[in-house]
């Protein structure tokens, strides 16, 4: 269960494929407001730490 209806509605986005939250910038679209914001930070330039091996 859940303890807040919040959690289960953001649950069941999981379930249904919802993707509410879309990007101003490049229009990609995430179930979670928070999956958003940390893709906003690669349009920002936000990424200070890479990967040495991969380069992500």
């Amino acid at each position: 269960g859940f303890v807040q209806s919040s959690e289960l509605i953001q649950h069941q986005r999981s379930h249904s494929g919802e993707k509410p939250f879309a990007c101003a910038e490049c229009g990609k679209r995430f179930g979670h407001g928070a999956t958003l914001a940390k893709h906003r930070r690669l349009h920002l330039g936000l990424q200070p730490h890479r990967c040495g091996d991969c380069g992500r």
